[in-house]
């Protein structure tokens, strides 16, 4: 569980190999210097919308950066979804958590999460097997992901994505809020 604290959101032991996750809501730099406090376990992160420059001088060389990457936001409205001959799509909840999968003899071609928090759907993970790109599956994934965060209550949506997604996301209607990178500490 996200713990809060004056500079954003601290999550620990978030993946295996990270062992906190610090997601700096505020733009100044004494926020992220007290982020770095909590994440330089070997392989901390901190997120932040701060300025790239600024912020990697202030953390040092043990902090490798990430390009900075998309946030995006939508109003939700309902579309229809549809896969192309030869695919399925199935969409789930557990635990509060939607998982649509598009899916072609067994195996998954396509897959995407969302769950829903006081009217807002956080999408996450949303990818599409190189064999099975250009087919119009991301599409398919993210209208049936904004259906089912719909059906749970969701009037808005809100996704950090890939430059490589953002071209299918503003398609979509997606609007880019903010860039964020993210820092992770090597020793």
């Amino acid at each position: 569980m996200p713990v809060e604290t004056a500079w954003g959101l601290r999550i620990d032991e978030v993946r295996p190999k990270t062992r906190a996750r610090c997601l700096v809501f505020r733009d100044d730099l004494d926020a992220v210097r007290s982020a770095a406090k909590d994440a330089t376990a070997p392989h901390g992160v901190i997120i932040v919308a701060a300025a790239e420059d600024a912020v990697a001088a202030l953390l040092g060389p043990a902090w490798q950066s990430t390009p900075p990457e998309p946030i995006m936001t939508i109003a939700l409205r309902q579309i229809a979804s549809s896969v192309p001959v030869g695919y399925d799509l199935t969409t789930t909840i557990d635990a509060g958590v939607i998982n649509v999968r598009v899916q072609a003899d067994g195996e998954v071609a396509a897959a995407g999460y969302t769950a829903v928090v006081d009217g807002v759907a956080v999408v996450d993970r949303v990818g599409t097997e190189p064999a099975h790109q250009r087919r119009g599956l991301g599409t398919a994934v993210m209208n049936a992901l904004t259906v089912a965060a719909m059906d749970q209550g969701a009037v808005t949506a809100v996704l950090h994505g890939t430059e490589e997604g953002r071209a299918l996301y503003e398609r979509l209607g997606w609007q880019l809020h903010s860039k964020i990178t993210s820092f992770t500490h090597a020793a």
